[in-house]
């Protein structure tokens, strides 16, 4: 079983900078899309950020467009995630996620088959 493991989380203000990172457990990590989802207190997991196989394809959220960048290590097997100019409205526990075989759409949380636990993101104002 595929296991996935973030880290890089924290309380931070806002307007400050986060990266997390997410490592893969298996050599399977190449043939997988990785993305990244966020959940805050009451509200759904919403998708933030994805990114193709090769590396060569990214998708992001409106919301983190132009501050979030997302990028993979196929050697280190990793998965990062950049957040800049952190908004409180970024707060959440931050997740990534792993999808095998065709994947419809990178927004959906379905199309993905493995989990992590998932890091808290606290960004006070």
């Amino acid at each position: 079983q595929v296991l996935l493991v973030e880290s890089g989380g924290g309380l931070v203000q806002a307007g400050d900078s986060l990266r997390l990172s997410c490592a893969y457990s298996e050599r399977t990590f190449s043939n997988s899309v990785m993305g990244w989802f966020r959940q805050a207190p009451g509200k759904e997991r919403e998708f933030v950020a994805a990114i193709s196989r090769s590396g060569g394809s990214t998708s992001y959220a409106s919301s983190v467009k132009g501050r979030f960048t997302i990028s993979r290590d196929n050697a280190k097997k990793t998965v990062d995630l950049q957040m800049e100019s952190l908004k409180p409205e970024d707060t959440a526990v931050y997740t990534c996620a792993a999808a095998w075989g065709y994947v419809g759409s990178r927004y959906r949380p379905e199309e993905y088959d493995s989990w992590g636990q998932g890091t808290q993101v606290t960004v006070s104002s």
